[in-house]
């Protein structure tokens, strides 16, 4: 038998359970205790007992795996619609997207269609005011030569 010298890296815990696991290696005595060795052994169920033990265990497995069988069922009945759910999330997702690029596309070119329509306007009112400054300068020259007519009468 090998004996177990304290090694200076080991611990105190480490020593104890060492010990100990020595000596629930050795037998002891039976000097204690005055029991027959019948006593200490365990007593062994009758077959039928096993048996319906046997079969008690065998519905509980059975019960468990319908159980497991039907969590499966509904656990891949939750992922379909689940994703399900989210393929039409996404879809009408990808719906307002597309409508709100349509409508900022839309937006851009009522903007480009406004500054247009302003800066025509804007030549019209300078053209206008063109003309009306001609037509005054026209009034101006004739009231002028209307002035001079009758200085000179």
């Amino acid at each position: 038998m090998k004996r177990f010298t304290e090694n200076p890296k080991t611990t105190p815990k480490y020593d104890w359970w060492w010990g100990k696991r020595v000596n629930d290696n050795v037998s002891s005595s039976s000097q204690d205790s005055t029991q027959p060795i019948e006593e200490h052994l365990q007593v062994i169920p009758p077959k039928l007992e096993i048996k319906l033990e046997a079969e008690k265990m065998r519905k509980g497995k059975n019960k468990a795996e319908e159980v497991l069988d039907s969590l499966k069922t509904y656990y891949k009945n939750l992922r379909l619609s689940m994703r399900a759910v989210g393929l039409d999330a996404r879809s009408r997702e990808d719906a307002l997207e597309r409508d709100l690029l349509e409508i900022q596309n839309e937006k851009v070119g009522l903007r480009a269609l406004v500054e247009e329509l302003e800066r025509s306007l804007h030549k019209y009112h300078s053209r206008n005011s063109a003309i009306e400054l001609k037509a005054s300068l026209n009034k101006i020259e004739e009231l002028k030569g209307k002035i001079e007519e009758l200085e000179a009468a």
